[in-house]
């Protein structure tokens, strides 16, 4: 596969969407992106997220279009347009009803996290002091969305949590956008042993950007981030790897605090956490937009990693997820059973 054929596909975004960022997008040759359209938001207020996306699909046609499954990824592709699926930070939008679950689906969300940071009524978020895990309303959850194909993503949840919700689900799950904390020790990046259960099951961890996840923060090297891909590669697997960058471009500050806060504290300082002042930390130079993208395919292979291996980390491992995980249950790809899935992970 040459440089132009190559799927490129980042597994999270929030930027502050503008046709600027749509055409960069485009510059980049990005085949697909994650956003995020919930951090805090009820139901009612993520439905108004969703209306402004279908006017930026109606005013950017050339440029964006939205997606709900692998072949429309692909598509987006031949058609030099970059496609958008939607997913969710929190549960929040589900509220306490089982039943919207497949209505989201239905609406084109195809990521949902159990919790962000804090408790949910599904899952406990990494800064929470005790983890007890997966609660009652959780397993309902976990099982309604491996039914309808809406994919799991542990990526702000606590440890306990996140293997608990490897092992219950009958389907892989993802962490869109983390580190190891092996690499850099933070609240938000994940164990080993997270880690080998998500590759033992088939998942999918995406390589975080953000620089609050990097070592180094804002001066983490490329080199540092892409031997940082080739260790992981050798605990997981190369084809459970992405990149999930996290990217934020050209938010204010103030989403910084929405983000950390939402509505459950006044506390703007200190409630979420020792992630010091309410700002954004500068991108690392290396990745400050999306036209920026495809370099790091130059510095995975300076470390090691074969062209295939980085066709597949570039976007191809994240495009054969979706083709398993989108659809309902039974449209899967076959070894969806937990133990199928182990035994077909090893030896990768």
């Amino acid at each position: 596969m040459t440089a132009g054929d190559r799927f490129l596909i980042d597994g999270l975004q929030y930027c502050n969407w503008s046709e600027k960022i749509f055409r960069e997008l485009r510059a980049g040759g990005i085949t697909a992106i994650h956003v995020t359209i919930c951090y805090h938001e009820n139901f009612r207020e993520t439905i108004a997220n969703i209306a402004q996306w279908n006017r930026w699909f109606q005013d950017f046609p050339d440029l964006i279009c939205p997606a709900r499954t692998a072949d429309d990824v692909r598509r987006a592709k031949r058609e030099g347009r970059t496609a958008v699926i939607f997913g969710f930070q929190n549960p929040a939008p589900i509220e306490d009803d089982l039943s919207l679950v497949e209505i989201w689906h239905q609406l084109g969300v195809r990521f949902m996290q159990l919790s962000y940071n804090n408790q949910s009524l599904l899952a406990t978020g990494c800064y929470e002091a005790e983890d007890p895990g997966i609660t009652r309303m959780g397993r309902e959850v976990i099982r309604e969305m491996n039914r309808v194909g809406l994919v799991i993503d542990m990526s702000h949840s606590a440890e306990r949590s996140t293997l608990e919700a490897i092992e219950l689900s009958s389907r892989p799950i993802a962490i869109t956008h983390a580190n190891p904390s092996s690499w850099h020790d933070v609240p938000r990046n994940k164990s080993d042993t997270v880690l080998k259960a998500l590759a033992g099951s088939g998942g999918m961890l995406g390589f975080s950007l953000y620089p609050l996840h990097l070592k180094g923060g804002s001066g983490c090297t490329i080199r540092s981030f892409c031997e940082m891909a080739a260790s992981t590669a050798e605990l997981m697997g190369v084809r459970h790897l992405g990149i999930g960058s996290d990217l934020c471009q050209d938010q204010p500050d103030s989403v910084v605090e929405w983000m950390r806060v939402g509505r459950w504290t006044r506390d703007t300082r200190g409630a979420a956490g020792p992630l010091g002042a309410a700002v954004f930390p500068p991108q690392p130079d290396w990745f400050r937009n999306n036209t920026q993208f495809a370099g790091i395919a130059d510095g995975l292979a300076e470390v090691g990693f074969s062209a295939s291996e980085i066709d597949g980390i570039m976007g191809g491992n994240w495009l054969d997820f979706f083709e398993r995980s989108f659809g309902a249950a039974g449209q899967e790809q076959p070894a969806q059973n937990p133990a199928a899935r182990r035994a077909a992970s090893k030896g990768v």
